[in-house]
């Protein structure tokens, strides 16, 4: 089994070249599913299994740019990406991602970057799932049975509704969307998804997704698209950011990059065959966990931690396979 660890130099440690690609490939998956980056899984699986917290978020960032590339064209074609959407609120997020990098790096050299990291993904992680988790039992409650599987029809949730009546020019009108927005609003919410990016090593996507379709309104899919279109950028300029920090390990981000490219395309496929809400309740679920897993990392439980979130990774990738599959099937038959 020794002809699959590998050396990373920058890191200073040992790694099983596998779980890598399983990682990456899980992150694929997801990614393309969900609409994220991947970082809220990637970074912690790193720091689990021995990086050091500043060059898990550097690496991370990385790796994600180079896969949610793969991810957003898929999107693209299936019409799921809001351009304009993506770009404006990406200005707001290259800044945000700066001003977290600085805060990290800050924290670093105190010594306090791991353990208050973890911390904050275990609060955001836990909070993000149960809101996700209870909207989902609230609207299966008020939804008939038979849905339109159409993602681009979506009622405006009540607070979107009230941020849309903000009126501070200029105002931008989002097509793909079906919404007009305040630049203002969007420009507000890239930086704050950018600081909270900066300072976990994540595209922001999974606060992007819920975001986009609570705060600005966006149907289901197209969140998923537009998101993934911020996290190119994002994940573009916080990799360059952290890499002339000397906190980017390379040859891991490739090899993470390598099992995220196959994944991708199973998971932005796998879009078409699930219902809004069906996603909404496998990404909560998928929050839950990971959160968990943090949790057993900040309790010195590493092992028990590394199985948590690669087994749960594996598990959500493999359901998502199989609504794929499913849905091919019953296209061709």
């Amino acid at each position: 089994m020794d002809i699959f660890h590998i050396y990373l130099p920058i890191a200073g440690v040992e790694f099983n070249i596998l779980i890598l690609l399983a990682i990456g490939f899980c992150l694929g998956v997801m990614g393309g599913f969900f609409g994220m980056g991947g970082g809220w899984i990637v970074t912690p699986a790193l720091n689990i299994f021995g990086f050091p917290m500043p060059l898990a978020i550097g690496t991370d960032l990385l790796h994600i740019y180079g896969k949610s590339i793969v991810a957003v064209k898929k999107h693209a074609k299936l019409g799921n990406v809001d351009i304009p959407l993506g770009i404006l609120v990406s200005i707001g997020m290259m800044i945000g991602v700066e001003l977290g990098a600085r805060v990290v790096m800050f924290l670093a050299a105190k010594g306090l970057a791991g353990p208050i990291i973890r911390y904050v993904y275990m609060i955001l992680l836990a909070f993000l799932g149960c809101y996700i988790l209870y909207d989902y039992y609230t609207a299966i409650k008020k939804v008939p049975v038979k849905v339109p599987k159409t993602s681009k029809v979506s009622s405006k949730p009540g607070l979107a509704a009230k941020i849309q009546h903000i009126k501070v020019p200029p105002m931008i009108s989002l097509k793909a969307s079906g919404v007009k927005v305040s630049f203002w609003t969007l420009f507000g919410i890239g930086v704050l998804i950018g600081i909270m990016a900066g300072f976990m090593g994540v595209g922001g996507g999974f606060a992007l997704v819920p975001a986009f379709i609570y705060l600005v309104g966006v149907p289901t899919a197209v969140a998923v698209g537009s998101s993934l279109l911020c996290c190119v950028i994002s994940g573009a300029y916080g990799g360059f950011s952290y890499s002339m920090k000397g906190r980017v390990e390379i040859v891991a981000a490739m090899i993470l990059l390598l099992g995220a490219s196959i994944g991708a395309q199973i998971g932005a496929s796998a879009v078409k065959y699930v219902r809004g809400y069906g996603i909404r309740f496998l990404y909560g679920v998928m929050l839950l966990l990971a959160a968990t897993s943090v949790l057993l990392k900040q309790m010195k439980m590493s092992q028990a931690a590394g199985i948590m979130v690669l087994g749960s990774a594996l598990t959500i990738s493999g359901i998502i396979t199989f609504y794929l599959v499913r849905g091919l099937i019953a296209e061709k038959g």
